[in-house]
């Protein structure tokens, strides 16, 4: 089996780069299971329920979000009936909307579970708790796990991807917009990218206009941050399990 992880879709730039090229992709790729970040989909931040019907449209199996999950608050209108939807699952009790789900494809039962880091972040729930309980939870339940850690620090993701080693199918990072070159398997068995970078504008900061940016750090004034336009890409990894559900490969995409 073959799985594709998409990492975060920047407004419209990286959902018309995904209508064009996602047939592709899976195609040239023999890509079973397909994944997206899509908590800036919308305008460049949060998700609409245009946006997740768009992304579903396009035959995406799970969507995953972040720490701007609920900048969109229409998300509260859709997100308990959103079957392909995982929000963060370490949000305090009481948060709408599930932090994993299971999907049943090619006769496999994959768990898609997504974790908000804390480094530099809002204060949430332990993460590294969080994905304790859900492990036992579904331990009998799924095939094939992957998880969608969703983190500022470098530090934080590769300490999760170490204790979750063995655990779970891959650990795959997400937030900082910029592709890392470290994906390997770990010496369990699990596939690991510190981050599998962003689908939208390139020539951007972290897929805004670049010359507001600039200009903010240069005069230390609020901006209003736009998305991008100009050409699009994609940032993405693809995760290749055998027969036995064990991880045998895990590549970069960045086009």
């Amino acid at each position: 089996m073959n799985i594709l992880f998409i990492g975060d879709v920047v407004g419209r730039p990286g959902r018309n780069y995904l209508s064009r090229n996602l047939p592709r992709l899976i195609e040239e790729n023999s890509i079973d299971f397909t994944i997206v970040n899509g908590e800036n989909s919308a305008g460049g931040i949060g998700i609409t329920k245009n946006t997740y019907d768009e992304l579903v449209s396009l035959g995406i199996d799970m969507i995953t979000l972040g720490n701007h999950s609920w900048v969109k608050k229409e998300i509260l209108e859709f997100i308990e009936e959103s079957d392909k939807l995982v929000r963060p699952a370490n949000y305090p009790n009481g948060a709408p909307g599930m932090g994993y789900r299971i999907a049943e494809k090619s006769g496999r039962k994959i768990a898609v579970i997504n974790l908000c880091g804390r480094v530099y972040m809002d204060c949430i729930e332990c993460p590294f708790k969080t994905i304790d309980a859900i492990l036992s939870d579904i331990k009998e339940k799924a095939d094939i796990i992957i998880v969608d850690f969703h983190a500022e620090a470098t530090s934080e993701k590769l300490a999760m991807g170490w204790y979750l080693d063995g655990k779970v199918h891959a650990v795959l990072g997400t937030h900082t917009h910029v592709q890392t070159s470290d994906e390997r398997i770990l010496p369990c068995g699990t596939a690991y990218i510190t981050d599998v970078g962003m689908t939208g504008p390139k020539e951007s900061v972290l897929g805004v206009e670049k010359e507001t940016v600039i200009r903010k750090f240069m005069t230390g004034m609020p901006a209003r941050f736009e998305v991008a336009g100009g050409e699009a890409g994609i940032g993405a990894a693809k995760i290749q399990l055998d027969d036995s559900n064990k991880v045998i490969g895990i590549n970069r995409i960045m086009e």
